[in-house]
């Protein structure tokens, strides 16, 4: 199986960078993990709804280009399904048993992405009611996804 994190920006503090990273390489038994990240476009000071409106497409197209069109995408939305770390881990046992190879989870930006992107998405997700900056999640989300091949397999992993 091959699992995508489409994203917009870099990350920028090395703490988030090393953890990705160790999950990153935790992951390596279980599928072909890759991170995939798109520019950000520079939001101007107090912008209008029209100028954030234009910067959220120019994003939302960048990440639409990076999903494969065979892709099964996961999108991390605020209005979407919270699941537990189990059910998270049935969600990706159930698409591998239907014939699924590749998993794209995207993360917008800052300031989300359009609708287009939620069009496109084969489940949302509601990573937590929570507010979490766009970076962390990307470490999280790895640790959630490494945590999801353990219960599947049955290993221990505190949960």
């Amino acid at each position: 199986m091959r699992i995508t994190i489409a994203c917009v920006g870099r990350l920028k503090e090395k703490y988030l960078t090393a953890g990705v990273e160790e999950y990153a390489k935790r992951l390596q038994p279980f599928c072909k993990f890759e991170i995939v990240s798109v520019n950000e476009e520079k939001m101007p000071q107090d912008p209008s709804d029209a100028e954030k409106e234009q910067v959220l497409e120019k994003e939302t197209e960048r990440l639409l280009r990076v999903i494969p069109d065979n892709s099964y995408v996961i999108l991390l939305d605020l209005q979407g399904r919270q699941l537990t770390s189990p059910e998270l881990a049935g969600v990706l046992d159930n698409l591998a048993l239907h014939g699924v190879s590749h998993i794209t989870f995207v993360i917008g930006g800052a300031f989300g992405y359009t609708g287009t992107l939620r069009e496109r998405a084969d489940f949302r997700w509601s990573f937590s009611q929570l507010t979490f900056t766009h970076q962390m999640i990307r470490l999280m989300l790895a640790e959630q996804i490494y945590r999801a091949f353990k219960i599947s397999r049955g290993e221990k992993y505190h949960w």
